[in-house]
């Protein structure tokens, strides 16, 4: 069970980010797998949102939440570049923290927290 203490519709659109990311960057496997619940990080509960896609490189994990900063170009995957940074404003507005692990063609989950 999850609750959390938020405004619904910043919740909706941050987790339609997410879940929009998780599907757009598994377009090109054969048996997409996107998960979505709670795991224990440092002693604190978190949220996570996986999935099985084209994952990204941990030496530009600076840009991942930065707006307009693209990890993949247009031809491999479109967007505007702006739902991870929308993402990230939406969690720490509500006190909360996020974070990403990736690698290259190995997924990438996303962690977050409300505080």
């Amino acid at each position: 069970e999850i609750i959390i203490n938020a405004d619904l519709n910043l919740v909706r659109i941050m987790l339609s980010n997410l879940l929009d990311n998780a599907w757009k960057y598994t377009k090109n496997q054969d048996r997409a797998v996107i998960e979505m619940g709670l795991t224990q990080r440092e002693g604190n509960q978190m949220i996570f949102i996986r999935d099985n896609g084209a994952g990204f490189d941990m030496n530009h994990y600076d840009k991942l939440f930065m707006p307009f900063q693209r990890l993949h170009s247009d031809d491999e995957f479109t967007g505007t570049g702006i739902g991870l940074a929308t993402v990230k404003r939406i969690i720490l507005k509500h006190g909360g923290k996020i974070f990403a692990e990736g690698g290259k063609n190995k997924g990438a989950p996303f962690l977050f927290s409300f505080i």
